[in-house]
């Protein structure tokens, strides 16, 4: 049986100070105490610079994604050659900004909270069974159990529900701006609601924001809430499980570590493509929805229903895992550098203990 708590080796090699120093600079406290600050919130720093990276990359793929969900087109191609030559390059990156700043929040909490929960709910599986799922985890050798598969796929779920408070109204604005274009220059509902749907073209988040508070009320800005809950909460599970459970199989596979670089960007890649195998079909009809609820003022938004297997509800299926491909692969290979470069700083706590600091 494997020592509980092997997960938890994040323990800092000794700091030996070259000499007493009693007077010490305000910039060298400031920097023992940055170095403090870093590693107590290891996983937060690691998950907002390596968000604003992988976001940024594959943000055009997300773009063609949503155009693909809420409007016709012949295929990918025709999608991007129409976007090229209505909006140009700039129509690639449209509300960029939002989603670089509401993801790389989203994901700072959501691993934060899983970070969580997974030693909360790893504690409560062993206090249940004796058996740690995270210990499990890290032997060599072993493979992934109901255990880990419980502790993973519940604390995924925890943080997917949770952040979806936050999610819901910047991923209604981000998607706004990207199909703004399109729902101009097409007559949705027939054709009515014409003021409404030109209303949203080329706005930036905040007066996007204050657009749906005026046609919709405040409510209006967490249109779709229920899909975007339901997505989040399965999707994230479903991520999390395939993400820890294949870095494990490759890892013992190989006789490597859990964080070797090649079962990180190879997990990384998986999580992605599962994760939205299983939930697209959720995921297009929120996107239909909040299309609906953006053109429709204050009438009744139509609320598609969800058809799994239906071709219509995969429509840019192959883009979007493509796109969740490419970015969790570049997001937890610079995840786990990161983690592990931080890891690797020392700071002199007698030094910071001494004053006061």
């Amino acid at each position: 049986m494997p020592e509980r708590g092997t997960d938890r080796t994040d323990v800092p090699p000794s700091y030996t100070r070259p000499r007493d120093v009693q007077d010490v600079s305000r910039a060298v406290l400031r920097s023992e105490q940055a170095k403090r600050w870093t590693k107590r919130y290891r996983t937060e720093v690691a998950a907002s610079s390596s968000s604003l990276l992988s976001t940024f990359v594959a943000y055009p793929l997300d773009s063609v994604k949503t155009r693909l969900q809420a409007y016709q087109f012949k295929s990918f191609t025709d999608c991007i050659l129409h976007t090229y030559k209505t909006e140009g390059l700039h129509g690639f990156y449209r509300g960029v900004w939002s989603p670089l700043a509401s993801i790389t929040l989203v994901r700072t909490v959501s691993f934060s909270i899983y970070q969580r929960s997974k030693y909360a709910i790893d504690d409560w599986i062993y206090r249940a069974t004796g058996s740690s799922p995270l210990a499990i985890a890290n032997t060599r050798d072993a493979l992934p159990t109901l255990s880990t598969i419980t502790c993973f796929g519940l604390s995924g779920a925890t943080a997917g529900a949770a952040i979806t408070a936050i999610a819901c109204p910047f991923e209604l604005t981000k998607l706004s701006a990207q199909i703004s274009v399109l729902m101009a220059d097409r007559k949705d509902g027939g054709g009515t609601n014409d003021a409404v749907r030109k209303s949203y073209q080329n706005l930036g988040t905040f007066r996007t924001a204050q657009n749906l508070v005026r046609h919709r009320g405040w409510a209006g800005l967490y249109s779709g809430f229920h899909l975007h809950l339901l997505r989040d909460t399965i999707g994230t599970g479903i991520y999390f499980v395939t993400y820890e459970s294949v870095k494990q199989i490759l890892a013992n596979g190989r006789g490597s570590s859990p964080t070797s670089p090649l079962a990180v960007v190879i997990a990384g890649g998986m999580c992605g493509l599962v994760s939205w195998a299983c939930i697209f079909p959720i995921d297009t009809a929120k996107s239909i929805y909040q299309r609906n609820c953006l053109v429709g003022g204050r009438e009744k938004a139509e609320r598609p229903k969800i058809h799994f297997f239906h071709a219509r509800m995969y429509r840019g299926l192959g883009v979007s895992m493509g796109r969740s491909c490419v970015v969790n692969a570049i997001f937890f290979t610079a995840f786990e550098f990161t983690k592990k470069r931080i890891n690797r700083l020392t700071f002199d706590e007698e030094l910071l203990r001494e004053h006061g600091a």
